[in-house]
């Protein structure tokens, strides 16, 4: 009775452990499926591209350009007369000797973005070219027209006319695009045909040499003949047109850069309304602000952007000055030049905006009205000519040797009767105003935001500013005409 008082309740215990036990598996294998599932979603990849690939294939088309490339006007190759060879080069001769132009083909990619035929490439697939051939995914070739161009961010507009409603796909936010996430490259790599390669986005916000670069970089394969191409993410908006690769034998080697969409999107519109772009214009010329430069006129943030030269243009009429920064513009705040260039082009032709800039240690609100950059730049002159280094001069600071300006030295930098400053003639490469780029040749115009003409005037200004307790003086530098500003230590 005693044992089996005793194993009752065992038993009891015996069931109820097992049922725990099931119980708890079922748990785990619940939180485990979960958790493979919440990676899953993390990671994001797909177990396939062939759905996405199958859908917005029919959108992405193959583009033949063909240009006529004169022929040499020199004299052809001498040939015997008699020779067998006689009638072969007269054949492709012209009377005068020189050869018969050709005709010559190249092929990049693009992608249709309107039913009625409005089609994206780069701008370099068909710079100069007299006739461009659209082929579909379907076979279907069709002439295409140039709407407009842009080489500053290397984007071109084509049209071509359909009976039908052509596929086509959106442009998407590149803005959301992270680091990681998964994209599809299509296109025409090296005159393959149709080609689909996957990867994901490396980098963000690339410069390569463009005022308006803004690239995605990604490790899908680009080649030559991807150039124009669109870029995918996972929903099949176009995030990025691929432009470019990084390559030491020009084959993928996983580092292609595609012009973000919220670049291109700007661009495009523009294209299509003007056919040509209309980016904002403050006329400035600008630096950054770098941590000596802010301490130098006493900002405490080193950013914004430094205004070197404010010639004939929007800025000027809005009462803007050399040695203001730019702290916000149209209600952004300022980073950098990049920043600032960016912002601007983007702003509308003819905008009144409110342009905050730091001045003798407070702010001060402009109102400026934009002009147009391209009409500025039609009437741009040339760059300056290089000119001579001056002759010897008189007083040394910080490691410059420094003349007055005479007549002489204006003609031999070229320099208008009225210019001002002083010369430097000459700099100690162990210095820190040559590791701050201050060469022979430049003008000191500026020292400490005032103006210097001679060298008692730049004397009294480093004085001045080492009374005030300054760690270093601000010099505005003019080199071949072009203006920057540097900050030297005053120690």
């Amino acid at each position: 009775m005693k044992f089996q008082a005793i194993s009752a309740p065992m038993d009891r215990d015996n069931q109820l452990s097992k049922t725990t036990k099931t119980a708890v598996f079922m748990a785990l294998g619940v939180i485990l499926l979960m958790a493979q599932t919440m990676v899953a979603a993390a990671r994001g990849a797909p177990e396939s591209f062939a759905d996405l690939a199958e859908e917005i294939s029919p959108s992405v088309v193959n583009i033949t350009t063909t240009t006529t490339v004169a022929a040499p006007t020199g004299q052809g190759p001498i040939v015997p007369k008699g020779s067998p060879f006689e009638d072969f080069f007269k054949e492709f001769q012209n009377p005068n000797g020189g050869g018969r132009p050709r005709r010559s083909q190249a092929l990049g990619s693009g992608f249709v973005i309107s039913e009625d035929g409005y089609i994206v490439t780069n701008n370099h697939v068909i710079e100069g070219a007299d006739e461009i051939e659209i082929e579909f995914f379907s076979g279907k070739v069709l002439p295409a027209k140039l709407i407009g161009r842009d080489p500053k961010v290397d984007i071109a507009l084509l049209k071509v006319e359909s009976d039908e409603p052509l596929s086509f796909v959106s442009f998407g936010d590149s803005d959301v695009m992270r680091v990681g996430d998964w994209v599809i490259a299509m296109g025409n790599p090296l005159g393959q045909g149709f080609s689909v390669s996957a990867g994901i986005i490396s980098a963000r916000n690339r410069e390569l040499s463009g005022t308006y670069d803004d690239y995605l970089q990604t490790d899908a394969a680009i080649n030559r003949g991807n150039s124009g191409g669109p870029l995918f993410n996972m929903d099949g908006d176009v995030i990025g047109v691929n432009t470019a690769i990084l390559s030491p034998n020009g084959g993928s080697i996983g580092i292609g850069f595609s012009m973000a969409s919220n670049v291109v999107t700007r661009v495009v519109d523009q294209l299509k309304e003007f056919g040509e772009t209309r980016r904002g214009w403050l006329g400035v010329r600008i630096q950054d602000v770098t941590d000596d430069v802010a301490e130098a006129i006493g900002l405490t943030d080193g950013k914004g952007a430094l205004v070197t030269d404010v010639p004939e243009g929007p800025a000027k009429d809005g009462g803007m000055e050399a040695g203001d920064v730019i702290l916000t513009f149209d209600g952004h705040n300022v980073d950098n030049t990049r920043d600032l260039v960016g912002t601007v082009g983007n702003t509308e032709v003819g905008k009144e905006v409110r342009v905050v800039v730091f001045r003798d240690g407070g702010t001060q609100t402009l109102k400026i009205t934009l002009g147009r950059r391209e009409t500025a730049e039609a009437a741009s002159t040339s760059g300056p000519n290089k000119t001579p280094a001056p002759e010897p001069v008189e007083k040394q600071f910080f490691g410059l040797t420094l003349t007055p300006m005479t007549p002489e030295l204006r003609d031999q930098l070229s320099l208008s009767k009225e210019a001002l400053g002083v010369v430097v003639k000459d700099v100690d490469e162990a210095s820190n105003a040559y590791a701050k780029g201050l060469r022979a040749g430049d003008v000191i115009t500026e020292a400490g935001q005032q103006r210097v003409s001679n060298l008692d005037e730049f004397s009294a200004r480093v004085d001045e500013a080492r009374e005030a307790g300054r760690k270093s003086i601000l010099l505005l530098v003019r080199r071949s005409g072009e203006p920057r500003f540097v900050a030297l230590a005053l120690d």
